[in-house]
């Protein structure tokens, strides 16, 4: 062969290699950038709890001594984890989920990857890069389903690479991934019952389902399962905090899980989200919903097929939890989707007729793909690529006081010692996050001293004793309807004891709201009772007066 002949074998090999993490990396970039621009946008009350939760971890205090949450307290711990690392503060949570979130999509690549092939998979981790930034679905604050998906996915794909149990150690190991997905919020569970019917599924195709060569593996994989959730047990009984441990996250947990009724999930909270968000998800769900048909149409297809949409269903078992169908919940659905819509347009391209059709037309299924991508960033455009992180955490969370809860929290942090204690009177944890400064009470949400359950009233009595027994130096009225969520029925106890406690032990000393024309306004006066008033809601600091007990 003469010297100067092209040799292209080597550099197609390496550019089919490559191609698809290329594009991967494109949509994390993508997905990256909007997520560093907003990095020091506010954070929301779930991650307020949760950012609190690490800063006692890691000051020593254990979980729900301090932080009473129906929450597992897996999520908590990845916190610790990340601010370890990338600091106590509202961009350092948010880059803890910038690089959760970029595991998942990789993990989505290589899961969608061995379903479908390449295409499959690539598309996948763009379609699941751009709908996880998403604020239909919550996807700029760091909730606890991120990280449920962040080990589920690598959990789906273990048991896929286990070979439904020849290889006891992978098996094990997504056994373990799939129990800390559980650790990282209940609804979690979805993933590992998905794992069980998998085994269950397979071993009955062959025969084997009632044998000792099936439940040899079975019992592996439980045994992972179970792993995590057992040794955080031990670990809570050890710091004596697992009676409380029991009761937020199983008690209280199972009558907050069965207080809607199936009309009012499907109707008042389903219904309504599909509806807010019918204009975004329709491309997606057309192209996924089309493609369904046609993938089932190709052979090879069609296992991955039958493997995502089940997938999917179990993911949307958990999202249904409680029938409540927040918005974040549906993080979990997003790597099953993002699998389905990946080899819809794989089996759409692969059905188009090579011989009879240009490159082009065969790449029509992909082009439609990026069109609806395209639509989905440009419908949120003004968030994504032009406000300011202030500006859209206010666009995004109306009537809540998250921009309000950093500058209360500011103003007694820099107006105290380390060791004074605060109560805050509503749901905003991220103020004693904020603060560095320890809670005078567990309950740091006042919904569930709300809702028709039967503790509300103990609760409410509880909190109050626990406040009169502390001494707060600081008392914060958060008068946020959203902060408080009230039903027909709830008790006035808890907001009648505080306006009276207030008034007789402490004195107003600031006020955080905003003002028509000025924006945010934080006045600290401490020398008058007369403070100036501001429209709508707003925070109220006091401080307690000088020599006074309960």
């Amino acid at each position: 062969m003469p010297s100067d002949a092209p040799t292209n074998t080597l550099p197609r090999g390496l550019w089919s290699t490559l191609w698809p993490w290329l594009i991967v990396a494109l949509g994390l970039v993508l997905a990256g950038a909007i997520r560093l621009r907003l990095l020091n946008m506010p954070l929301e009350r779930d991650e307020g709890e949760y950012a609190y939760l690490g800063q006692l971890l890691l000051q020593g205090v254990p979980p729900y001594e301090l932080v009473y949450t129906m929450k597992l307290p897996g999520t908590g711990l990845v916190y610790t984890l990340g601010m370890a690392v990338f600091g106590q503060t509202a961009a350092g949570v948010h880059l803890i989920l910038l690089l959760a979130n970029s595991l998942t999509t990789i993990f989505v690549f290589l899961l969608g990857r061995r379903l479908g092939g390449d295409l499959a998979g690539t598309l996948a981790a763009v379609a699941h890069s751009v709908m996880s930034v998403c604020p239909a679905v919550v996807g700029l604050a760091a909730h606890a389903t991120h990280f449920v998906v962040l080990f589920a996915v690598p959990a789906v794909l273990l048991l896929l690479k286990a070979d439904h149990g020849k290889r006891p150690g992978i098996l094990f190991t997504s056994g373990i991934l799939f129990g800390l997905a559980f650790l990282m919020k209940q609804p979690g569970l979805c993933f590992g019952l998905f794992a069980v019917a998998y085994l269950i599924f397979h071993a009955w195709q062959r025969g084997t389902l009632f044998t000792l060569p099936f439940a040899r593996p079975l019992l592996i994989f439980a045994f992972g399962l179970m792993l995590p959730l057992v040794l955080t047990a031990l670990a809570l009984a050890a710091a004596g905090d697992f009676g409380r441990f029991w009761f937020w996250t199983f008690t209280y947990a199972r009558h907050y899980e069965t207080t809607l009724t199936l009309h009012q999930g499907l109707h008042e909270h389903l219904l309504a989200h599909l509806s807010q968000t019918k204009d975004l998800s329709f491309g997606f769900w057309l192209l996924a919903l089309g493609g369904l048909p046609a993938a089932a149409c190709l052979k090879r297809l069609r296992p991955a097929l039958f493997f995502s949409v089940s997938l999917w269903l179990f993911a949307f078992v958990g999202t249904a939890a409680g029938l409540y169908f927040r918005g974040h919940y549906f993080i979990l659905l997003l790597p099953a989707f993002a699998i389905l819509l990946g080899l819809a347009v794989t089996a759409w391209r692969d059905l188009m007729p090579a011989k009879f059709l240009p490159d082009v037309l065969r790449s029509l299924p992909v082009i439609v793909f990026a069109l609806i991508l395209g639509w989905n960033l440009y419908y949120y455009e003004a968030v994504y690529f032009e406000w300011p992180a202030d500006q859209v955490a206010q666009q995004l969370y109306r009537e809540n006081p998250f921009s309000e809860a950093v500058a209360a929290a500011e103003l007694i942090r820099d107006h105290s010692f380390p060791d004074a204690r605060i109560a805050v009177i509503g749901s905003e944890p991220e103020i004693y996050f904020y603060a560095h400064r320890h809670s005078a009470t567990g309950y740091i949400y006042t919904y569930p001293l709300m809702e028709s359950q039967p503790y509300a009233s103990v609760m409410q009595q509880d909190m109050v004793r626990e406040i009169e027994s502390a001494h707060p130096e600081f008392l914060v009225q958060v008068p946020y309807p959203l902060s408080w969520l009230p039903q027909p029925g709830s008790s006035p106890y808890l907001i009648d004891w505080s306006t009276n406690y207030a008034a007789q032990f402490y004195h107003p000393i600031a006020t955080v709201g905003f003002a028509p024309g000025r924006g945010l306004v934080a006045t600290w006066n401490p020398g008058t009772t007369n403070l100036p008033p501001l429209t709508g809601e707003y925070l109220t600091i006091y401080q307690r007066l000088p020599g006074t007990e309960p």
